[in-house]
């Protein structure tokens, strides 16, 4: 059985601004990173002292990949809300896509959520928001900071290690299929799917 809602897979560093596309998009929006487990999740992945919030064993892949599932198809999920800041989930929300006929799902680990979607015939449209990792690097240091999302101390060290990661992350969304644009190109992505369901 074939989804009956398009869910655009929308990847890239923390920072890139997946945040602000999907905002600007005016669509439904999943956010994947509602699905980080708590600090206090056994086993959880560290670097350099630190747990990795990047690595996608911080993430619970099979609730994020039920939720897509059920949004393509049902249009309607019970999702976790998630505090960056506690690292921790703060209760539950319903993310309802109304008479939508696509939605974002957006995150680092949107890469992660590709193949679940080929698997269960989920339809989707992939793109990775690939701007210079300086600037990058620039506007995830300044998000974080104003945001308080963790000490200030956590963010250099972070920040500095995504920055020599960043690469990487691009090249495995490459290997997943992904289109790499920059967010106006993001933002018409969205809206063609759309577009093709009225026509």
């Amino acid at each position: 059985m074939s989804s009956t809602r398009t869910v655009f897979l929308l990847a890239g560093p923390s920072g890139s601004g997946k945040s602000r596309v999907a905002r600007k998009a005016g669509v439904p929006t999943l956010n994947l990173d509602d699905f980080y487990y708590g600090a206090d999740h056994p086993g959880l992945p560290h670097t350099r002292g630190i747990i990795d919030w990047d690595d996608a064993l911080t993430w619970n892949g099979p609730a994020a990949a039920e939720a897509i599932k059920e949004l393509a198809r049902t249009g309607r999920a019970e999702v976790p809300r998630y505090d960056i800041s506690t690292s921790a989930a703060v209760g539950t929300r319903t993310v309802d896509l109304g008479d939508a006929s696509c939605f974002i799902a957006e995150g680092i680990f949107a890469i992660e959520s590709a193949a679940f979607c080929r698997n269960a015939n989920v339809e989707f449209v992939a793109c990775y928001l690939d701007r210079p990792t300086w600037l990058v690097t620039l506007l995830r240091f300044v998000r974080d900071v104003r945001e308080r999302r963790k000490p200030f101390p956590v963010l250099v060290r972070r920040g500095l290690a995504l920055s020599r990661t960043d690469s990487e992350l691009r090249r495995r969304a490459m290997a997943a299929g992904f289109r790499p644009v920059g967010p106006a190109e993001a933002l018409e992505m969205v809206a063609a799917p759309v577009r093709s369901r009225q026509q």
